[in-house]
């Protein structure tokens, strides 16, 4: 089967989409099929960028361009998703959220306000008919939340595995608490480090990650004197990743209403428990307060207190990551079953 697979490319922003968009096209091609990626440039701003994305998103009948004959269009992104085909089906990371959950009418930009309609429309006239054949997917059940919560559309939620899952493990834990990700205000990095103020332990906090906020972070960590509770560890390879999360006590995970999250996912396979919060949205899909982890308040304090609780109890801190290693085992994902649900649909 032929098969496209549509997203989006921002230049030189990289995160986890583009590792998900990379193995939803290397799960095709070894499950045997013909695989081409098209990615189109999107820019967050000018708003006026975004509806000539949109635009020129429904301007593409890829039915068979130049003749070539396609037979699946797999969509993941805004606009992306509005390529035309008989045969699409689309598996949302997310909608363009500065419109939906994000939207704040005292903070954005008046352009994007006034986009916000159209915006809306594109996505329930591209959209509404995938659903209604029962070809609306997402990728966790937050996503799918939101779908029903600002469009009224139902779409299934399929898990898939994180970068490089085969390869997570556990080791012996050490006095450490780590947190990678990407440094952006929805992440919440200044809350964690706000916590490393407030904790009594004498753990030490190690984040990992490069982003908008990092020299922000740099400098909260020296206005509060943490220079010794606090460690950035900037970029790091994936390999580097994997032995941190082994030998951490536990893994710090507290973003604003995230879609999914590969970090608490790679926790689970390093067998570390997740402290998360209660708006952190995708997280709280799978981390269960008191037995994979422990879910909290969007405060200093809480992460605090929940950081102090497993550096008290490190056997509750282990039993939580064995639990959370079980849960991730149970529920049986795997890039063949996400290919085998998005083809037959």
């Amino acid at each position: 089967m032929r098969v496209l697979v549509a997203a989006n490319l921002t230049p030189f922003l990289k995160g986890g989409a583009d590792d998900h968009i990379q193995n939803l096209s290397q799960a095709l091609i070894q499950a045997g099929h013909q695989v081409e990626t098209l990615r189109l440039p999107f820019a967050f701003n000018p708003a006026a960028d975004i509806e000539r994305a949109m635009q020129a998103a429904r301007a593409l009948d890829l039915q068979a361009p130049s003749g070539q004959s396609i037979d699946r269009l797999i969509s993941l992104q805004f606009p992306a998703y509005g390529v035309q085909h008989p045969h699409h089906v689309a598996w949302l990371m997310h909608q363009h959220r500065a419109v939906y959950e994000l939207f704040d009418s005292a903070k954005t930009p008046k352009a994007e306000q006034a986009l916000r309609p159209a915006i809306h429309q594109f996505d329930a006239e591209v959209l509404g008919p995938i659903s209604h054949q029962g070809r609306l997917f997402a990728n966790s059940k937050r996503v799918a939340e939101r779908l029903q919560q600002f469009n009224q559309l139902n779409a299934k939620p399929i898990y898939h595995p994180p970068p490089d899952h085969q390869r997570f493990y556990a080791d012996k834990a050490e006095d450490y608490i780590f947190f990678p990700s990407r440094f952006e205000s929805l992440k919440r990095q200044s809350l964690v480090i706000e916590a490393a103020h407030a904790m009594a332990s004498p753990l030490t906090i190690v984040l990992a990650g490069e982003g908008g906020q990092l020299e922000a972070a740099k400098e909260q960590i020296a206005r509060l004197g943490l220079g010794e509770k606090v460690k950035l560890l900037g970029r790091i390879s994936a390999e580097e990743k994997i032995v941190w999360y082994s030998r951490a006590l536990a893994v710090c995970f507290p973003p604003f209403d995230e879609d999914l999250g590969y970090v608490t996912l790679e926790a689970m396979l390093s067998a570390k428990p997740v402290i998360t919060c209660v708006d952190s949205g995708g997280p709280c899909e799978f981390v269960t307060h008191n037995e994979t982890g422990l879910v909290v308040e969007p405060n200093p304090k809480a992460l605090a207190d929940a950081i102090d609780q497993l550096y008290q109890q490190r056997s509750l801190a282990i039993e939580m990551g064995q639990a959370g290693l079980a849960q991730w085992k149970s529920l049986n994902v795997s890039w063949s079953s996400v290919v085998d649900q998005l083809l037959v649909a």
